[in-house]
């Protein structure tokens, strides 16, 4: 169990617990718990393969519980948008849709860009109190930049 693979993970484990980072302490737990369990070789596929989805689909709950819960509906939106913020804050979720779908194509298309990807990450969650999702994010800033470099060759 103990090879180069599960030393990473525990350095990571540190920064997390050093950077007071919960949900990177919980993500390293889980891959070593999986990993002590002799299961990884079936289900590491299995989350890397579906994870990304997985992780959209809960922060997409999250972020429509005040619609299901009353708190945000019609009239509130109605209201908001007549403010300039709100159009600001359209537009900007629809870019960041955007990216994030072009960061699924590239880590699907281009998994061994996630290395940099997730270093970048920790070093924004370690350093900067960033949040961890930045992997997708920083994928889509990626595949726009890399496609626009190679548009412009």
């Amino acid at each position: 169990m103990f090879n180069q693979s599960s030393l990473f993970l525990l350095i990571l484990l540190t920064i997390g617990f050093f950077g007071k980072n919960q949900s990177l302490m919980i993500a390293v737990g889980v891959l070593l718990i999986v990993k002590a369990t002799g299961l990884d070789s079936r289900v590491f596929p299995y989350i890397q393969s579906k994870g990304i989805h997985w992780g959209v689909t809960v922060i997409t709950i999250a972020v429509l519980v005040p619609i299901a819960t009353g708190e945000i509906g019609f009239k509130q939106l109605g209201e908001a948008m007549k403010s300039a913020y709100a159009w600001i804050a359209l537009a900007s979720g629809i870019i960041v849709a955007l990216l994030a779908k072009g960061g699924v194509d590239l880590l699907a298309d281009d998994p061994h860009i996630t290395t940099a990807l997730v270093f970048g990450t920790i070093i924004a969650v370690a350093l900067f109190k960033g949040v961890a999702v930045g992997p997708l994010i920083g994928a889509g800033i990626a595949y726009v930049i890399m496609r626009l470099a190679n548009y412009f060759s």
